[in-house]
């Protein structure tokens, strides 16, 4: 077999980079405030340099990054309340989708993928949580949260619910890997579920309003799962980016 084509190699490389820088930081490998070398990551990752400058010129633009005034970058610090104001912006941008949605209509069969989407959520909410199957709940609420933004109807608002989900703990599921032998997390689950089927009626009802501030209060989940979290040091190990986060 030939060699794959120089512009899947090329781009083969620059994800490889983009997911390694990405580890390296939210692993705690490389601690906050660090100053990131260029030919240091290079040898760690296994790749050129230039595939890795351009990752952490896009690390920097996503926020987990700062790029130092004399040249290069450095792993950025947050504070709780840093974290608090990225989950209250998805909120507010995921409220504003939906309200969207609900004012200008969603075509039948869109408003079906997101009823099936609660529909398959609905059997693995309901299971003891140490049974919960995570990775399948992660997958249908992503892709939940995903179409809700696309059903706003407006790639700014996407655009924009992008990059507000860009930091590792800002996302709709951010703190599931905190939550699988804790029973108090069974409550939030349950609760989000409701939100997903109140939100798929408010759109579907045309309630703009009401679609607006359930995106909001369900946002404000992980705003208290995040206050639970930030309480036990076992649990910030599980949620990646967390050890980037000043307690």
């Amino acid at each position: 077999m030939g060699q794959p084509p120089k512009q899947e190699r090329t781009a083969s490389q620059s994800l490889k980079a983009v997911l390694g820088v990405r580890d390296l930081v939210f692993s705690g490998e490389i601690a906050p405030g660090e100053r990131l070398s260029e030919v240091n990551i290079s040898e760690r990752l296994g790749i050129s340099r230039t595939p890795v400058r351009a990752a952490l010129a896009r690390l920097e633009q996503e926020g987990i990054l700062d790029a130092i005034p004399s040249g290069g970058y450095s792993v950025r610090a947050f504070t709780v309340a840093d974290v608090a104001d990225a989950i209250e912006l998805r909120g507010v941008l995921e409220g504003t989708a939906a309200r969207l949605a609900a004012e200008r209509g969603v075509a039948p069969a869109r408003l079906a993928q997101l009823r099936a989407i609660v529909a398959e959520l609905d059997p693995i909410v309901a299971v003891p949580v140490d049974q919960l199957d995570f990775i399948k709940y992660e997958d249908l609420n992503a892709q939940f949260h995903q179409l809700l933004a696309e059903l706003s109807g407006s790639r700014i608002i996407q655009r924009q619910i992008e990059h507000a989900t860009q930091l590792p703990f800002a996302g709709p599921s951010a703190f599931l890997n905190a939550q699988t032998d804790i029973p108090a997390f069974r409550a939030s689950l349950v609760i989000g579920q409701a939100h997903h089927r109140a939100l798929v009626h408010a759109i579907e009802m045309r309630e703009g309003s009401r679609a607006e501030a359930l995106g909001r209060e369900h946002a404000r989940l992980a705003r208290q799962n995040l206050d639970f979290v930030m309480k036990d040091s076992s649990l910030i190990e599980r949620v990646p980016g967390l050890k980037l986060v000043s307690t």
